[in-house]
């Protein structure tokens, strides 16, 4: 299998979600199914059926987060300078509506757009990708082709 890149502090927070999943939460729903065992009817027990649907969601994050770790490349991204690329901190403007926005290109595990944090394959960090500081990104929308200004590259 292909390895995962991510960040140090995506690789930690991904661990801890790991660890909280299987000290914690997957102790707890097997509690609740216990309980919910002694009420009796199974069938139509909807404190069991919730909790037997929480404990294979939950199963099911930790498989997730155990691949994804599994295989991941964790990059020291202090280390990173030049031309934007993985791990880079990136200050753009909109050309169009003159607003500032500030991603960092992280892997596809711990993307989170709400959070600044841009999925590397996205149609906007693939633009950003080789450019450097005053270079335009053109980007293909839905609504149309976008142009975005760098204004700064960090690497922290």
């Amino acid at each position: 299998m292909e390895k995962i890149p991510l960040t140090k502090p995506g690789f930690t927070k991904l661990d801890a979600e790991l660890k909280q999943l299987k000290s914690v939460e997957r102790p707890a729903v097997i509690r609740a199914i216990a309980e919910a065992r002694e009420h009796g009817d199974l069938s139509e027990n909807a404190e069991y059926h919730a909790a037997r649907e929480q404990q294979s969601h939950i199963e099911g994050r930790i498989k997730e987060l155990e691949s994804i770790i599994g295989l991941a490349d964790v990059i020291d991204v202090a280390r990173l300078s030049g031309a934007v690329k993985f791990g880079a901190t990136v200050k753009l403007v909109d050309c169009d509506t003159d607003e500032e926005k500030t991603y960092q290109l992280v892997g596809e595990a711990e993307a989170d757009i709400e959070a600044g944090l841009l999925n590397i394959k996205s149609p906007l960090a693939r633009a950003l990708i080789g450019k450097d500081e005053g270079d335009v990104a053109e980007v293909k929308t839905p609504g149309g082709v976008r142009d975005f200004e760098i204004l700064s590259i960090r690497y922290t």
